[in-house]
């Protein structure tokens, strides 16, 4: 690109530049985990499961993913206005088909395209931010900014679309992000001079055949991970064959990468020991952040608070993730080591989860949450930035792009991993709970007989009548010990998730190469995933 030709007109600001791009990503982000930030309102809509509303996050994930490689073929092949306007476009006529659609069917796949149309919105945000950067501080404030917002996208989604998602149909979300794009597409294409990022390649021998095997697999992966518990895993035959064609998809894959002059993804990035370390970091990372998922069903199945008092409390995991990746940033400009900053984030991530082990009751106040949740939103924030620019940079500059492409495929794994556990734990580890209070709840038993006698008399006090007392007990009794099980299995998942903090903690304190290793961003063309 030639640098003497400005990307924006003369007379246009750079903080109105920021604001817009600002603008630009957010109603993306919004979309991102749109349908599991009130799951229950998102599975009512469209006449489905809860579990269908974590794949089609998975879908838009995998579209994220597996595009992230073949998108920089466009975006080196059209001029950035062009490109901005046909890709903001498609975000539009997605948001208006989800608006108008109730069919799961037909959501799936537009949720996968909305996958690929946020790869090109991040590659052209970023690039045009990172072009106007002299500075390696600039650069990396810049990672820090934008991974700061894409970890902040759950909980700020739970506080966007609480009370709108209450008070109107839950269509209205797509309509507000339909209108919330029209700010930026009309100021960036009257801003923005006709020209390249990058020199102009040509649209030919597009590896679409690599796209094709890799997004495939990695829906399989999450339809694998999300629906196996459900599923019985092997036991049923649906599993079965996805798992074989999984495995029969990786191994073309690698064969075909290993074969390929200009491979889709160069596989030789795994031979850097420090690169397969951040990967292992971030793959902790990811299943210690979704632990939020069972938070949030504490608060609203035990607790009973309502999906917007739920998403007022998220706020203080909002601010926690905030000041994480501010701090994390500071850090990284001092040049503090690896081990250092990791073992911070590890340890504030310990400390929640042995909070929320102790502290779970069926009874409590919210204000007893307010620490622990800002704890650990400001572990997972001063972990994410600095493991990914570690990763990233860990390898050669001209293999940047297929390190930025698999640890977006390792987080992937990582949120995918994160719900396979939460339902093993969740539909094996209840009924096992369950089970085991059947075994110790009898007739003969004093203080199940006290307890029934003390709920049929408040029951009689309010006026109940005398024959209805006995089965109203009686499912109170069911719902008390439903009310046991979820706690139970909030605690096992709580205790596992110590563990294995614990265990990457004594990885990270015994690998002797972390003591002096500092994150540094190389390049000022990389770009992030």
């Amino acid at each position: 690109m030639d640098n003497t030709i400005p990307i924006f007109k003369s007379w246009v600001p750079e903080w109105m530049i920021k604001i817009v791009l600002f603008i630009l990503l957010l109603p993306s982000i919004v979309l991102f985990f749109l349908p599991i930030t009130n799951i229950q309102a998102a599975a009512g809509y469209y006449g489905s499961e809860p579990a269908d509303m974590q794949f089609s996050v998975a879908l838009f994930y995998a579209g994220y993913v597996g595009f992230y490689s073949l998108e920089r073929r466009f975006f080196n092949f059209l001029a950035a206005r062009e490109y901005f306007i046909l890709f903001t476009f498609l975000l539009m006529l997605t948001s208006w088909i989800c608006y108008h659609t109730h069919e799961v069917y037909i959501f799936f796949p537009i949720r996968f395209i909305q996958g690929l149309l946020f790869a090109s919105t991040v590659n052209l945000s970023l690039s045009l931010m990172f072009t106007r950067l002299k500075s390696e501080r600039a650069r990396e404030i810049s990672f820090s900014v934008f991974f700061g917002l894409l970890i902040c996208a759950l909980p700020f989604n739970n506080i966007v679309t609480a009370d709108l998602i209450d008070n109107f149909n839950y269509n209205i979300v797509y309509k507000g992000a339909l209108f919330s794009y029209l700010p930026s597409l009309i100021f960036l294409p009257l801003t923005m001079n006709r020209i390249r990022l990058n020199i102009r390649f040509p649209l030919y021998k597009l590896d679409w055949q690599s796209f094709a095997i890799y997004s495939i697999g990695l829906a399989l992966i999450g339809y694998i991970l999300i629906f196996g518990q459900e599923y019985y895993w092997f036991g049923d035959p649906r599993i079965r064959y996805s798992m074989l064609g999984l495995i029969g998809l990786t191994a073309l894959f690698i064969i075909r990468q290993r074969a390929m002059k200009r491979p889709y993804i160069d596989l030789r990035i795994f031979r850097s020991r420090s690169f397969k370390a951040g990967l292992l970091i971030l793959f902790i990372m990811y299943i210690c952040r979704f632990v939020s998922g069972i938070t949030n069903g504490y608060f609203t199945g035990l607790l009973g608070f309502d999906p917007m008092h739920v998403s007022y409390i998220n706020a203080f995991n909002l601010f926690g993730l905030i000041s994480g990746t501010i701090i994390a940033a500071c850090l990284i400009i001092q040049k503090k080591n690896v081990r250092l900053i990791w073992s911070i984030g590890f340890i504030l991530l310990l400390i929640f989860h042995l909070i929320m082990f102790y502290h779970s009751d069926v009874q409590a106040d919210e204000y007893k949450y307010f620490i622990p949740l800002y704890i650990q939103g400001f572990g997972v924030g001063i972990i994410m930035v600095p493991t990914i620019i570690y990763t990233i940079s860990s390898v050669a500059v001209s293999r940047g792009t297929s390190a930025a492409a698999i640890s977006l495929a390792i987080r992937y794994l990582g949120f995918c991993s994160s719900i396979a556990l939460i339902n093993y734990f969740e539909l094996f580890g209840k009924s096992k709970h369950y089970n085991a209070f059947q075994d110790h709840l009898s007739v003969l038993d004093y203080p199940v007989v006290h307890h029934m006698q003390t709920q049929a008399n408040i029951l009689l006090s309010k006026g109940l009548h005398a024959g209805l007392s006995t089965k109203a007990t009686d499912k109170l009794l069911i719902s008390t010990l439903n009310k046991q099980d979820q706690l139970r299995f909030a605690m096992d998942y709580y205790e596992l998730i110590a563990w294995l903090i614990v265990g990457i903690l004594l990885l990270i304190s015994l690998s002797p190469y972390l003591g002096k290793t500092i994150i540094r961003l190389r390049s000022r063309r990389l770009s992030p995933a």
